[in-house]
């Protein structure tokens, strides 16, 4: 009985011993983690402005802005170490190169509209790359071209085209509030998809910041790489920061109309189109 309470009490100081071991390593290396985004980080633009973690009375806020998925947003959802809402380029840099010195998952969050909530869940420890302050969307009608950043919406985009032009659009999704980086990255399709192909089919080059922290090109990334960020995904291959796309001819005037079924008619439907044997049972 003795010996038995002794092995208790030995396996209870070894298990306090070892969550306060795990606690200290994991608290060096989050801090680890934030001194060497500030050492990679330019004086000029300093990075500490822009990272949010749990103890900033913005973090929650911030990270709430662009889940849209609210099953995401339980107490029981493993939260990100850190949010960074990069203003520069240097700041993207700095983390891509930190994320791999420290292994510390980056999820690059556009406009969280993934309904599985890739860009801010994860079953590991991680911090979220937000992209929303990369925005800008610069439209030419002598080129019929615009370079569009991942962190703007499909609405500011075609926004910005009808301020140049009645008669140009771009084949993309109807939800106004969907981020290009996911939209692009995943293929995007939309109401002009017969007639133009989708979002991929009409982007004519990229800027990405690799694995190394280089900026590349269509040119200088090579075609694999430019096919794989335009259809194939932007979760695993760099941080994509924009898109140069090929506008299209639209007229000038749109019929657009919306046809509303109701789930009994849908029911009433597929009861017709089976056969008289199987009716009762549906």
């Amino acid at each position: 009985m003795k010996s038995s309470r002794v092995f208790a009490i030995i396996s209870l100081f070894l298990t306090l011993l070892l969550s306060v071991s795990w606690a200290t390593a994991n608290n060096s290396s989050h801090e680890g983690f934030l001194e060497c985004l500030e050492s990679h980080s330019e004086p000029s633009n300093p990075i500490s402005a822009v990272l949010y973690t749990p103890e900033n009375s913005s973090y929650s806020a911030v990270l709430k802005s662009y889940i849209r998925n609210l099953r995401f947003n339980e107490s029981t959802t493993r939260k990100p170490q850190l949010i960074l809402t990069a203003l520069q380029v240097s700041h993207i840099q700095a983390a891509i190169v930190c994320s791999k010195i420290h292994g510390l998952q980056m999820k690059i969050r556009s406009g969280g509209h993934d309904y599985e909530g890739v860009s801010y869940v994860s079953d590991v420890p991680f911090f979220i790359l937000d992209m929303f302050n990369f925005r800008s969307v610069n439209v030419s009608i002598e080129n019929e071209t615009a370079w569009v950043q991942v962190g703007a919406i499909v609405g500011e985009v075609y926004y910005r085209i009808a301020e140049k032009s009645n008669v140009h659009g771009f084949p993309a999704g109807v939800c106004p509030t969907v981020g290009v980086g996911g939209h692009f990255s995943g293929g995007g399709y939309g109401n002009m998809m017969r007639k133009y192909g989708l979002s991929v089919d009409n982007i004519i080059d990229a800027q990405i910041i690799d694995v190394n922290g280089r900026i590349l090109d269509r040119a200088s990334m090579g075609e694999d790489l430019f096919w794989a960020i335009t259809g194939g995904g932007g979760s695993s291959f760099g941080v994509v920061l924009a898109y140069k796309i090929k506008l299209v001819r639209v007229p000038s005037t749109v019929t657009v109309f919306r046809v509303t079924r109701t789930y009994e008619a849908k029911l009433d439907e597929y009861r017709l189109q089976l056969p008289a044997s199987c009716r009762q049972v549906a």
